[in-house]
């Protein structure tokens, strides 16, 4: 019989499932936290357990997070690590350090579906959806390898964003329970505000997504019209960026203090004239939101360039005489492969 891996259930479900062992609810409680707040694996450095509880465990039951095969750190600190599954599968998880903050960049797909033209992950091509397991092993296994010792829950990863490889909202139950994990405070305990969910707007789930989930939303813009975005992003075709900006507008709708983040690729003659600055300016029009201006990071079999600098500052500085919030992201880990658009799971 095949041994369960309790990194697949958040804390509801491993609640249940005890509850209909006769078990006490509050036995996930104590073992969720002894998973992902202590690092273990070891039943029998679970003490609070009784000896047969743990012997159960040890007879059906497994904490078995991706296989760690390499880190590539970065000359400006950034950090990736590609981890294996069981079934050779790989994928890839970026940590970016600064001061004060750490952000852990998840992948919820081994690939992905969607082929936006300007990712090396759409590139790739698709294989399969990850488990709730292969999704928050790679938090716990990143915050056991920063850790200083063992036992110790390490606080450098101060928050997550479902932006790694794939289309998180095209994985939505596994994602979600993974989003309960990082959340919950006898896992991770990290605030609503601090993890965040990437999308490239798939409306249905987004609007899901508001309903079950507090947990922050960005969404992949990278054109201002349909015509341009058809091009980048085949996906526009089915959800058209009307129905995606009403989406945004409707996924904080009770909520008048949060804003959804856009994100924008700036490509050199593509997308990055002062025409679209002022089309993307109409478009956000009445969203309460902030812009992430992010140049294009280089990948192999790509044609496409980075915007210019003089490009740059010339479309931030239309968003912000508009009134809407600006920034140009900082380029981490570009020499490692670890940017933005440039994970390929390899």
């Amino acid at each position: 019989m095949s041994k369960l891996n309790l990194l697949d259930f958040n804390r509801k479900a491993l609640r249940d499932y005890f509850v209909d062992l006769g078990e006490k609810p509050f036995r996930a409680d104590q073992i969720i936290k002894w998973i992902h707040q202590y690092g273990y694996q070891d039943f029998d450095q679970m003490t609070n357990l009784s000896k047969a509880f743990r012997q159960y465990l040890y007879e059906h039951a497994m904490i078995k997070p991706p296989k760690f095969v390499r880190e590539q750190v970065s000359i400006d600190g950034a950090r990736k690590w590609l981890f294996q599954l069981q079934d050779g599968c790989c994928v890839e998880t970026v940590f970016i350090p600064e001061e004060g903050r750490g952000t852990l960049c998840v992948s919820s797909q081994v690939g992905c579906p969607l082929g936006c033209c300007f990712c090396a992950t759409g590139k790739s091509g698709f294989q399969r959806n990850l488990s709730v397991a292969e999704i928050i092993g790679q938090v716990w296994q990143v915050v056991r390898m920063l850790s200083k010792a063992a036992g110790q829950h390490d606080r450098s990863v101060t928050n997550i964003v479902m932006m790694g490889m794939g289309e998180p909202l095209l994985n939505f139950d596994n994602v979600l329970s993974a989003l309960d994990l990082m959340t919950d405070d006898f896992a991770y305990g990290l605030s609503k505000f601090r993890v965040t969910v990437s999308t490239v707007g798939i409306v249905p789930e987004m609007d899901r997504l508001s309903k079950e989930s507090e947990v922050s939303l960005a969404v992949s813009l990278h054109a201002p019209n349909n015509a341009l975005r058809d091009q980048l992003m085949p996906i526009n075709k089915k959800y058209p960026i009307e129905e995606v900006i009403a989406s945004c507008k409707r996924f904080f709708d009770k909520d008048s203090k949060r804003k959804i983040s856009i994100e924008y690729v700036l490509l050199h003659d593509v997308n990055d004239a002062v025409k679209h600055a002022r089309e993307l300016v109409k478009l956000l029009n009445g969203l309460r939101c902030k812009v992430n201006l992010i140049p294009f990071n280089a990948c192999s079999g790509i044609s496409y360039q980075p915007s210019t600098p003089s490009a740059i500052e010339n479309f931030k500085n239309i968003l912000l005489a508009a009134g809407v919030n600006t920034i140009v992201r900082k380029r981490r880990g570009h020499d490692i492969a670890a940017a933005c658009g440039q994970l390929a799971g390899c």
